[in-house]
Protein backbone atom coordinates (compact mmCIF):
# COMPACT_ATOMS: atom_id res chain seq x y z
CA UNK A 1 0.00 0.00 0.00
CA UNK A 2 2.71 2.19 0.43
CA UNK A 3 3.64 3.07 -3.01
CA UNK A 4 0.03 4.75 -3.12
CA UNK A 5 1.95 7.91 -0.93
CA UNK A 6 4.09 8.06 -3.39
CA UNK A 7 4.00 11.12 -5.73
CA UNK A 8 3.26 10.61 -9.56
CA UNK A 9 3.78 13.12 -12.79
CA UNK A 10 0.31 12.69 -15.14
CA UNK A 11 1.08 14.80 -17.89
CA UNK A 12 2.59 17.99 -16.49
CA UNK A 13 0.94 17.91 -13.08
CA UNK A 14 2.68 16.11 -10.19
CA UNK A 15 -0.07 14.18 -7.74
CA UNK A 16 1.09 14.22 -4.01
CA UNK A 17 0.10 10.69 -4.32
CA UNK A 18 -1.68 7.75 -6.32
CA UNK A 19 -5.14 7.93 -4.55
CA UNK A 20 -7.87 9.62 -7.35
CA UNK A 21 -11.31 10.95 -5.59
CA UNK A 22 -13.68 8.86 -8.15
CA UNK A 23 -16.85 11.08 -9.78
CA UNK A 24 -19.87 10.56 -7.38
CA UNK A 25 -23.31 12.46 -8.59
CA UNK A 26 -24.85 14.30 -5.32
CA UNK A 27 -27.45 16.66 -6.59
CA UNK A 28 -27.06 19.47 -4.65
CA UNK A 29 -26.34 22.18 -7.47
CA UNK A 30 -29.20 25.00 -7.80
CA UNK A 31 -31.71 24.63 -9.97
CA UNK A 32 -29.74 26.28 -13.04
CA UNK A 33 -26.90 23.99 -12.89
CA UNK A 34 -24.61 26.06 -10.47
CA UNK A 35 -22.55 24.17 -8.15
CA UNK A 36 -24.22 24.69 -4.45
CA UNK A 37 -22.20 26.73 -1.88
CA UNK A 38 -22.07 23.56 0.40
CA UNK A 39 -19.59 22.03 -2.91
CA UNK A 40 -16.94 24.12 -1.67
CA UNK A 41 -16.23 22.88 1.39
CA UNK A 42 -17.56 19.37 -0.01
CA UNK A 43 -14.10 19.56 -2.14
CA UNK A 44 -11.89 21.32 -0.30
CA UNK A 45 -12.60 18.44 2.60
CA UNK A 46 -11.15 15.87 0.66
CA UNK A 47 -8.48 17.42 -0.94
CA UNK A 48 -5.79 15.19 0.30
CA UNK A 49 -5.73 12.99 -2.62
CA UNK A 50 -3.62 13.26 -5.78
CA UNK A 51 -6.66 13.98 -8.11
CA UNK A 52 -10.11 14.95 -7.54
CA UNK A 53 -12.99 14.22 -10.28
CA UNK A 54 -15.88 16.08 -10.13
CA UNK A 55 -19.48 14.79 -9.92
CA UNK A 56 -20.82 14.46 -13.29
CA UNK A 57 -21.02 17.86 -14.85
CA UNK A 58 -23.74 18.33 -18.17
CA UNK A 59 -22.29 20.20 -20.92
CA UNK A 60 -25.88 21.98 -21.95
CA UNK A 61 -29.46 22.16 -20.99
CA UNK A 62 -29.98 18.46 -23.00
CA UNK A 63 -27.60 16.82 -21.20
CA UNK A 64 -29.15 16.91 -17.98
CA UNK A 65 -30.62 13.82 -17.06
CA UNK A 66 -31.46 13.64 -13.00
CA UNK A 67 -32.60 16.88 -10.54
CA UNK A 68 -29.84 18.83 -8.91
CA UNK A 69 -26.98 18.35 -11.35
CA UNK A 70 -24.53 20.86 -12.31
CA UNK A 71 -23.56 22.29 -15.63
CA UNK A 72 -20.26 24.03 -17.01
CA UNK A 73 -21.57 25.97 -20.27
CA UNK A 74 -22.54 29.52 -18.52
CA UNK A 75 -21.11 31.85 -16.62
CA UNK A 76 -22.88 31.80 -13.39
CA UNK A 77 -21.84 27.46 -13.79
CA UNK A 78 -18.03 29.15 -14.09
CA UNK A 79 -17.94 31.07 -11.39
CA UNK A 80 -19.45 28.33 -8.99
CA UNK A 81 -17.06 25.97 -10.56
CA UNK A 82 -14.04 28.56 -10.15
CA UNK A 83 -14.62 29.05 -6.11
CA UNK A 84 -14.50 24.47 -5.39
CA UNK A 85 -11.28 24.56 -8.49
CA UNK A 86 -9.49 27.50 -6.26
CA UNK A 87 -10.20 25.38 -2.65
CA UNK A 88 -9.14 21.76 -4.38
CA UNK A 89 -5.74 23.42 -5.44
CA UNK A 90 -5.29 25.15 -2.12
CA UNK A 91 -5.69 21.99 -0.24
CA UNK A 92 -2.75 20.22 -2.53
CA UNK A 93 -4.88 18.34 -4.83
CA UNK A 94 -5.72 18.59 -8.80
CA UNK A 95 -9.15 18.93 -10.20
CA UNK A 96 -10.93 17.84 -13.28
CA UNK A 97 -14.60 18.56 -13.96
CA UNK A 98 -16.60 15.58 -15.22
CA UNK A 99 -18.40 16.11 -18.46
CA UNK A 100 -21.58 13.66 -18.34
CA UNK A 101 -24.31 13.68 -20.84
CA UNK A 102 -26.80 11.64 -19.59
CA UNK A 103 -28.86 11.25 -22.84
CA UNK A 104 -31.70 8.89 -22.50
CA UNK A 105 -31.52 8.89 -18.85
CA UNK A 106 -33.43 11.77 -18.48
CA UNK A 107 -36.93 12.59 -17.38
CA UNK A 108 -39.01 16.09 -18.17
CA UNK A 109 -39.58 16.83 -14.81
CA UNK A 110 -36.01 17.02 -13.88
CA UNK A 111 -34.44 19.22 -16.62
CA UNK A 112 -35.11 23.04 -17.67
CA UNK A 113 -36.02 22.02 -21.20
CA UNK A 114 -38.85 19.65 -19.81
CA UNK A 115 -38.37 17.44 -22.82
CA UNK A 116 -37.44 13.63 -22.89
CA UNK A 117 -33.71 12.77 -23.12
CA UNK A 118 -32.23 12.34 -26.21
CA UNK A 119 -30.18 9.31 -27.84
CA UNK A 120 -28.40 7.02 -30.68
CA UNK A 121 -32.01 5.42 -30.73
CA UNK A 122 -35.41 5.89 -29.80
CA UNK A 123 -35.24 3.27 -27.04
CA UNK A 124 -36.24 3.35 -23.12
CA UNK A 125 -34.00 1.56 -21.14
CA UNK A 126 -36.64 0.04 -19.10
CA UNK A 127 -35.97 1.50 -15.68
CA UNK A 128 -36.89 4.07 -13.53
CA UNK A 129 -35.77 7.70 -12.65
CA UNK A 130 -35.42 9.96 -9.67
CA UNK A 131 -37.72 13.02 -9.95
CA UNK A 132 -39.81 16.11 -7.89
CA UNK A 133 -42.43 13.33 -7.89
CA UNK A 134 -40.72 10.32 -6.66
CA UNK A 135 -39.73 7.53 -8.55
CA UNK A 136 -40.75 7.29 -12.87
CA UNK A 137 -40.43 5.49 -15.51
CA UNK A 138 -37.64 6.65 -17.87
CA UNK A 139 -39.78 7.63 -21.13
CA UNK A 140 -38.61 7.19 -24.71
CA UNK A 141 -35.90 9.69 -26.03
CA UNK A 142 -36.22 11.71 -28.99
CA UNK A 143 -33.33 10.63 -31.37
CA UNK A 144 -30.11 12.42 -32.36
CA UNK A 145 -30.13 13.62 -36.13
CA UNK A 146 -26.59 13.39 -37.39
CA UNK A 147 -26.66 17.00 -37.48
CA UNK A 148 -27.29 17.33 -33.46
CA UNK A 149 -24.71 14.29 -33.14
CA UNK A 150 -22.15 16.67 -34.19
CA UNK A 151 -23.76 19.72 -32.74
CA UNK A 152 -23.61 17.62 -29.52
CA UNK A 153 -19.65 17.16 -30.19
CA UNK A 154 -19.02 20.83 -30.09
CA UNK A 155 -21.36 21.16 -26.83
CA UNK A 156 -18.33 18.61 -25.27
CA UNK A 157 -15.75 21.40 -26.84
CA UNK A 158 -17.49 24.39 -25.44
CA UNK A 159 -18.42 22.93 -21.81
CA UNK A 160 -14.39 21.75 -22.07
CA UNK A 161 -12.92 25.50 -22.47
CA UNK A 162 -15.35 26.95 -19.98
CA UNK A 163 -14.20 23.99 -17.57
CA UNK A 164 -10.26 25.58 -18.01
CA UNK A 165 -11.71 28.95 -17.75
CA UNK A 166 -12.97 28.01 -13.97
CA UNK A 167 -9.90 26.84 -12.99
CA UNK A 168 -9.81 22.89 -13.41
CA UNK A 169 -6.92 21.29 -14.40
CA UNK A 170 -8.61 18.99 -17.01
CA UNK A 171 -11.82 17.31 -17.76
CA UNK A 172 -13.22 13.99 -17.95
CA UNK A 173 -15.05 12.72 -20.34
CA UNK A 174 -18.02 10.37 -18.94
CA UNK A 175 -17.95 7.35 -21.31
CA UNK A 176 -19.46 5.31 -18.65
CA UNK A 177 -22.08 3.78 -16.79
CA UNK A 178 -24.90 3.82 -19.35
CA UNK A 179 -25.03 7.65 -20.11
CA UNK A 180 -24.26 9.28 -23.29
CA UNK A 181 -21.61 8.08 -24.65
CA UNK A 182 -21.60 4.89 -23.48
CA UNK A 183 -25.12 4.09 -24.73
CA UNK A 184 -23.37 4.72 -28.49
CA UNK A 185 -21.54 1.78 -27.78
CA UNK A 186 -24.44 -0.71 -27.18
CA UNK A 187 -27.05 -2.44 -29.71
CA UNK A 188 -29.35 -2.19 -26.36
CA UNK A 189 -29.57 1.36 -27.19
CA UNK A 190 -27.72 2.46 -30.43
CA UNK A 191 -29.65 0.81 -33.72
CA UNK A 192 -28.52 3.47 -36.44
CA UNK A 193 -27.89 3.08 -39.88
CA UNK A 194 -25.31 6.14 -39.99
CA UNK A 195 -21.99 6.67 -39.00
CA UNK A 196 -22.43 6.40 -36.00
CA UNK A 197 -24.21 2.69 -35.27
CA UNK A 198 -23.61 -1.04 -36.94
CA UNK A 199 -20.04 -1.95 -36.63
CA UNK A 200 -17.93 -1.53 -33.95
CA UNK A 201 -15.84 1.59 -35.72
CA UNK A 202 -19.15 3.62 -36.25
CA UNK A 203 -20.42 2.71 -32.62
CA UNK A 204 -17.22 4.23 -31.27
CA UNK A 205 -16.85 7.13 -33.48
CA UNK A 206 -18.76 9.23 -31.27
CA UNK A 207 -16.78 8.78 -28.28
CA UNK A 208 -13.61 9.47 -30.29
CA UNK A 209 -14.92 12.36 -32.14
CA UNK A 210 -15.85 13.94 -28.16
CA UNK A 211 -12.00 13.25 -27.14
CA UNK A 212 -10.96 14.67 -30.45
CA UNK A 213 -12.14 18.02 -30.62
CA UNK A 214 -11.48 18.52 -26.84
CA UNK A 215 -8.76 17.90 -27.05
CA UNK A 216 -8.32 20.38 -29.98
CA UNK A 217 -10.09 22.94 -27.50
CA UNK A 218 -7.79 22.80 -24.54
CA UNK A 219 -5.14 20.12 -25.37
CA UNK A 220 -5.01 16.27 -25.07
CA UNK A 221 -2.82 17.05 -21.73
CA UNK A 222 -5.90 18.04 -20.02
CA UNK A 223 -8.56 15.37 -21.94
CA UNK A 224 -9.30 12.14 -20.04
CA UNK A 225 -12.02 9.67 -20.46
CA UNK A 226 -13.56 7.28 -18.46
CA UNK A 227 -14.75 3.92 -19.37
CA UNK A 228 -17.04 1.02 -17.90
CA UNK A 229 -16.22 -2.44 -19.97
CA UNK A 230 -19.29 -4.70 -20.07
CA UNK A 231 -21.74 -2.55 -17.57
CA UNK A 232 -24.84 -3.34 -17.77
CA UNK A 233 -26.22 -0.48 -15.82
CA UNK A 234 -29.44 1.23 -16.96
CA UNK A 235 -30.66 -1.09 -19.50
CA UNK A 236 -27.02 -1.15 -21.72
CA UNK A 237 -26.11 -4.58 -23.18
CA UNK A 238 -23.01 -4.26 -25.25
CA UNK A 239 -23.76 -7.37 -27.06
CA UNK A 240 -21.06 -10.60 -27.87
CA UNK A 241 -18.58 -7.17 -29.46
CA UNK A 242 -18.43 -5.19 -26.42
CA UNK A 243 -14.60 -6.39 -25.71
CA UNK A 244 -13.69 -6.10 -28.82
CA UNK A 245 -15.50 -2.44 -29.14
CA UNK A 246 -13.45 -1.58 -26.07
CA UNK A 247 -10.01 -3.13 -27.67
CA UNK A 248 -10.53 -0.38 -30.78
CA UNK A 249 -11.16 2.24 -28.84
CA UNK A 250 -8.85 2.39 -26.23
CA UNK A 251 -6.00 1.70 -29.21
CA UNK A 252 -8.13 5.02 -30.72
CA UNK A 253 -7.94 6.71 -27.66
CA UNK A 254 -4.27 6.25 -27.00
CA UNK A 255 -2.95 7.70 -30.33
CA UNK A 256 -4.34 10.82 -29.13
CA UNK A 257 -2.08 11.01 -25.90
CA UNK A 258 -4.74 11.78 -23.78
CA UNK A 259 -3.65 12.51 -20.28
CA UNK A 260 -5.20 9.28 -18.39
CA UNK A 261 -7.98 6.86 -19.22
CA UNK A 262 -10.10 5.46 -15.95
CA UNK A 263 -11.67 2.34 -16.09
CA UNK A 264 -13.89 0.68 -14.03
CA UNK A 265 -12.65 -2.86 -14.08
CA UNK A 266 -14.86 -5.05 -16.06
CA UNK A 267 -14.61 -8.31 -13.84
CA UNK A 268 -12.64 -9.86 -16.64
CA UNK A 269 -8.90 -9.92 -16.23
CA UNK A 270 -7.90 -11.17 -20.19
CA UNK A 271 -9.73 -7.57 -20.72
CA UNK A 272 -8.41 -5.77 -18.11
CA UNK A 273 -4.91 -6.87 -19.17
CA UNK A 274 -5.25 -5.76 -22.53
CA UNK A 275 -6.40 -2.90 -22.23
CA UNK A 276 -3.46 -2.06 -19.83
CA UNK A 277 -1.47 -3.05 -23.13
CA UNK A 278 -3.13 -1.44 -25.50
CA UNK A 279 -3.02 1.96 -23.25
CA UNK A 280 0.63 3.39 -22.89
CA UNK A 281 -0.50 6.17 -20.70
CA UNK A 282 -1.61 7.06 -17.39
CA UNK A 283 -4.36 4.53 -16.50
CA UNK A 284 -6.61 4.49 -13.01
CA UNK A 285 -8.70 2.06 -12.18
CA UNK A 286 -11.51 1.43 -10.23
CA UNK A 287 -13.04 -1.75 -8.42
CA UNK A 288 -16.32 -1.01 -7.23
CA UNK A 289 -16.36 -2.88 -3.65
CA UNK A 290 -12.81 -3.42 -3.16
CA UNK A 291 -11.77 -4.86 0.15
CA UNK A 292 -9.84 -2.63 2.32
CA UNK A 293 -7.24 -5.06 2.34
CA UNK A 294 -6.49 -4.94 -1.59
CA UNK A 295 -6.20 -0.91 -1.31
CA UNK A 296 -3.45 -0.65 -3.34
CA UNK A 297 -2.84 -4.14 -5.00
CA UNK A 298 -3.41 -2.25 -8.70
CA UNK A 299 -0.08 0.49 -8.24
CA UNK A 300 1.69 -2.33 -6.20
CA UNK A 301 1.27 -5.02 -9.19
CA UNK A 302 1.59 -2.05 -11.93
CA UNK A 303 -1.81 -3.31 -13.55
CA UNK A 304 -3.20 0.93 -12.73
CA UNK A 305 -0.60 3.82 -12.21
CA UNK A 306 -3.56 5.10 -9.54
CA UNK A 307 -6.50 4.02 -8.07
CA UNK A 308 -10.06 5.54 -7.48
CA UNK A 309 -12.60 5.61 -4.88
CA UNK A 310 -15.56 6.74 -4.37
CA UNK A 311 -17.62 6.19 -1.61
CA UNK A 312 -15.57 5.21 0.56
CA UNK A 313 -13.76 8.72 0.17
CA UNK A 314 -17.27 10.46 -0.04
CA UNK A 315 -17.70 8.81 3.77
CA UNK A 316 -13.74 9.85 4.66
CA UNK A 317 -12.90 13.44 3.90
CA UNK A 318 -9.49 12.47 5.76
CA UNK A 319 -9.24 9.31 3.12
CA UNK A 320 -5.32 9.39 2.96
CA UNK A 321 -4.97 10.00 6.85
CA UNK A 322 -6.66 6.98 7.62
CA UNK A 323 -4.97 4.88 5.27
CA UNK A 324 -1.30 5.95 6.66
CA UNK A 325 -2.85 5.01 10.30
CA UNK A 326 -4.25 2.15 9.22
CA UNK A 327 -7.33 2.93 10.90
CA UNK A 328 -11.04 2.38 10.65
CA UNK A 329 -13.53 4.32 8.37
CA UNK A 330 -16.52 5.64 8.54
CA UNK A 331 -19.32 4.04 6.64
CA UNK A 332 -21.59 5.93 4.10
CA UNK A 333 -24.74 7.11 4.68
CA UNK A 334 -27.00 6.17 1.84
CA UNK A 335 -30.24 8.29 2.24
CA UNK A 336 -28.01 11.21 1.98
CA UNK A 337 -26.27 10.10 -1.17
CA UNK A 338 -28.14 12.79 -3.82
CA UNK A 339 -29.57 15.92 -2.23
CA UNK A 340 -30.47 17.36 0.70
CA UNK A 341 -28.29 19.98 2.66
CA UNK A 342 -24.64 19.77 4.84
CA UNK A 343 -26.11 16.36 6.38
CA UNK A 344 -24.00 13.82 4.73
CA UNK A 345 -21.93 16.16 2.73
CA UNK A 346 -19.59 17.92 4.69
CA UNK A 347 -20.05 16.14 8.14
CA UNK A 348 -18.57 13.03 8.20
CA UNK A 349 -16.02 13.35 11.16
CA UNK A 350 -12.55 13.21 10.47
CA UNK A 351 -9.87 11.31 12.85
CA UNK A 352 -8.95 15.05 14.49
CA UNK A 353 -12.74 15.08 15.50
CA UNK A 354 -14.36 13.89 18.66
CA UNK A 355 -16.93 11.27 17.16
CA UNK A 356 -15.76 7.95 17.13
CA UNK A 357 -15.77 6.20 13.32
CA UNK A 358 -17.95 3.11 12.50
CA UNK A 359 -15.12 0.30 11.08
CA UNK A 360 -16.15 -1.28 7.93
Amino acid sequence: MNKLFDPISMGSLLLQNRLVMAPMTRGRAQYDGTPGALAVDYYAQRASVGLIVSEGTQPSDEGQGYPGTPGIYTPAHVAGWARIADAVKAGGSHFFIQLMHAGRIAHPLNTLHRGPGVAPSAIAPGTAIFTPNGMQDVPVPRVLSSSEVRQTVKDFRFAARRAVDAGAAGVEIHGAYGFLVQQFFAPSANVRTDRYGGSVENRARFAIEVAVAIADEIGASRTAIRLSPSSTMLGIDEGQEGPDLYRYLVGELDRLELVYLHVMHPGDDGLMADLRRLWRGTLILNRPGRPFAEIGADVSSRLADLESYGQAILANPDFVARLKANSSMNESRRQSFFGGDHHGYIDYPTLQQDECPTTI
